[in-house]
């Protein structure tokens, strides 16, 4: 996992190995899941999905970087980095990515400018959202 993208300070959240969050996570902070999130997280400084951690919904961050399994867009301003091991089933919207080998990614991948702050991004939209 990059160490670089989640720091320890009073204003991150961290779903545990045994923990489950159903629902919408909205932080200014960090967020580290090594449990399962069956919901979107949004507006997040910088996600990390553990190898164990799994998310079923959305991701709308500055920088993400995935050890476990998201099922779901992810959106973020600065950078995704898919670590070996990793499942992603969804589209992906970022500056920058990186993709270890004996990584897994289904779907689309857009890469260019997103905007300004986070709370400017605008998450992916599925075909059936755009219908």
């Amino acid at each position: 996992m990059s160490k670089a993208l989640f720091e320890t300070k009073n204003n991150d959240t961290i779903v545990g190995n045994e923990a489950y969050f159903k629902g919408t996570l909205t932080t200014k902070g960090s967020v580290l899941v090594d449990g399962r999130v069956e919901g979107s997280i949004f507006e997040a400084k910088a996600v990390n999905i553990g190898k164990n951690g799994k998310v079923t919904g959305d991701i709308n961050c500055e920088s993400c970087c995935i050890s476990g399994e998201v099922h779901g867009n992810i959106t973020a301003l600065e950078s995704v980095e898919l670590l070996t091991g990793c499942r992603i089933d969804g589209d992906i919207k970022t500056k920058r990515m990186l993709m270890e080998e004996g990584s897994l990614f289904n779907g689309h991948c857009s890469m260019g400018q997103t905007g300004s702050g986070a709370a400017a991004v605008k998450p992916v939209q599925t075909e059936e959202e755009s219908k």
